[in-house]
């Protein structure tokens, strides 16, 4: 099959023609119809997050059907000719204090999609049925694959906001475009900060229906309840503490930021908050995959073929489109 390849940190993707996989106990092999490019396959190229044993495939926002299962008279649900999604959480034990107590996403020996597991920037690939889910029909394959990790993640970010009715989101991308649809459709006020004259990206924001949008510079022009940084950049939390009403939390959504800059107690005091958000559960993908059909949520997306996935993440580094990319094998 055709794949692309990721040799270790700094170096470019590369096309090559390799086995397809076959499914062990427990797995279904699929075929990739869709895998949508995430920040942090940028992280795993420039080696700020370890990819512990390249070669390795990336890509984990996965969307295909199953064409082989290996996971019969293991309680599967799904199989052969099912369409299926495949996040960044591809593993965990199931028995640690974390995987028992409903924090599975934070489970010592987890194994990650893309980084552990070979991923979708591929024609085929195999995931544990136990972490794969159906897709709504009504989106397509292109359609759905963000929802898998901008969505996911996200969604468990937004969670973290709890009642707050003034959300502020930093970086206006793939994942604040999905979660600004479900935000306005509970009825919420959405901030929208972008980088400095990235007029595209606050444009796209206000198309969407944000309360106010502008730069991550700039105060919003009430006090957020709360906010959530999607933005790989630590400059942003005391600029978002500063934006915070009293009570308000800020929530860290990336996987890697820059460092923190220190900042004075007084803009954190009043009970303001930060906390991070670390991957996802299976229960987050079944909730955010049951509400964004009803929103419904509509994904901006620019598709490239799988030999142009390296064009790709150069693209979503250099801020070259609004959404989403998407690979399409």
């Amino acid at each position: 099959m055709r794949a692309m390849l990721f040799d270790g940190p700094g170096r470019p993707l590369r096309a090559a023609e390799v086995p397809v996989p076959r499914p062990q106990d427990g797995q279904l092999l699929i075929q990739v119809h869709a895998c949508a490019v995430c920040r942090t396959d940028l992280h795993l190229l420039d080696g700020e997050v370890e990819v512990p044993s390249p070669p390795r495939i990336l890509g984990h926002q996965i969307v295909g059907t199953v064409v082989e299962s290996a996971a019969d008279g293991a309680g599967a649900t799904l199989g052969k000719g099912d369409r299926v999604g495949v996040p960044w959480l591809g593993w965990t034990d199931g028995t640690c204090e974390y995987c028992m107590s409903g924090r599975e996403n934070l489970c010592p020996n987890a194994r990650f999609t893309g980084r552990d597991i070979d991923g979708g920037y591929a024609e085929y690939t195999v995931a544990d049925h136990r972490f794969c889910f159906p897709i709504p029909p009504s989106y397509s394959d292109e359609d759905a694959s963000p929802l898998l990790c901008a969505g996911l993640i996200g969604y468990r970010a937004f969670r973290m906001t709890g009642e707050a009715r003034r959300v502020g989101f930093y970086g206006f991308g793939d994942s604040a475009h999905i979660l600004a649809q479900i935000a306005r459709w509970q009825g919420r006020e959405v901030y929208a900060f972008t980088r400095s004259a990235d007029d595209a990206a606050a444009a796209f924001a206000r198309e969407l229906g944000v309360a106010w949008a502008g730069s991550s510079e700039e105060p919003p022009p009430v006090p957020l309840e709360a906010a959530i940084i999607f933005a790989p950049v630590g400059a942003l939390v005391p600029a978002a503490l500063r934006a915070l009403a009293p009570g308000g939390t800020v929530v860290c959504a990336g996987i890697h930021m820059s460092d923190i800059p220190s900042f004075p107690y007084e803009i954190l005091w009043l009970e303001r908050s930060v906390r991070s958000v670390a991957n996802l559960t299976r229960l987050d993908g079944e909730e955010l995959l049951d509400i964004a059909p009803q929103v419904p949520v509509v994904t901006r997306i620019k598709t490239y073929p799988l030999e142009a996935t390296g064009d790709a993440l150069a693209d979503l580094r250099a801020g070259e489109f609004t959404g989403a990319a998407v690979i399409v094998p």
